[in-house]
């Protein structure tokens, strides 16, 4: 839709990838919307994902006990935080909808962009306490999971070896996404692309693109437990 913003925040080292298809394709699509696109290319940017004392700048609250969490907060409210972290919160801050393209590792985010969102998604910029889950501070903005996985659909299924798809989601969508307030839509996962057949992988490209002419009409899922585990 023409005039929205989108950001990709996108973890994987190869451009020539599903990965790198997937983000390529939904940057051509969404620009043909008349989006404006920004992509935050952790590998490429070579990105911190640790959370160190380097995040501040400057003075501590408490030099004699180092607390991430308090020195952040502080460092937010005096705009003293690091400027990789500053340049990361001013994308996600224009952004409507922010999607994270990324291959899933032991059921979770590559460390890269588990950094991203453990040094980004601060206390006073993305939420407060209170101020989270539906009333975290990102509550006007979409959400998007597009992933990877190395297992198939089927061992993702409430009776196969690795339980139901909606488990591993929780604390990504959950946890972490919509505890900062975003709306979440329904995650796009590609099973298994490494053994797919090539009509397959283009396959995978191809719906995620479709999906994408219309994901300005799509609802949020129902954020609570019952939707990742059952009643």
């Amino acid at each position: 839709m023409a005039g929205k913003k989108v950001l990709i925040v996108y973890a994987h080292q190869e451009p020539r990838s599903i990965n790198g298809s997937l983000k390529k394709v939904a940057m051509e699509e969404l620009s043909r919307q008349g989006c404006t696109i920004t992509v935050s290319d952790l590998y490429a940017m070579d990105f911190e994902p640790r959370a160190t004392r380097k995040d501040v700048i400057g003075a501590l609250s408490n030099p004699e006990f180092f607390n991430y969490g308090v020195e952040v907060y502080e460092a937010f409210k005096k705009r003293s935080l690091a400027s990789d972290i500053t340049d990361e919160q001013k994308k996600v801050q224009e952004a409507d909808l922010v999607i994270f393209q990324f291959p899933l590792y032991w059921f979770g985010m590559p460390a890269i962009l588990k950094g991203w969102m453990d040094r980004v998604l601060c206390q006073g910029f993305a939420f407060d306490i209170p101020g989270f889950y539906d009333s975290g501070f990102l509550k006007n903005k979409l959400a998007l999971l597009s992933l990877t996985t190395g297992s198939t659909a089927e061992m993702y299924t409430r009776t196969g070896v690795s339980g139901d798809f909606r488990y591993f989601l929780w604390p990504l969508q959950h946890g972490a996404l919509h505890f900062c307030g975003f709306k979440i839509l329904a995650p796009q996962i590609s099973f298994a692309p490494e053994i797919a057949s090539e009509e397959e992988r283009t396959a995978m490209v191809a719906s995620w693109a479709q999906r994408l002419k219309t994901i300005w009409e799509e609802e949020p899922i129902d954020c609570t437990p019952p939707w990742y585990f059952g009643q």
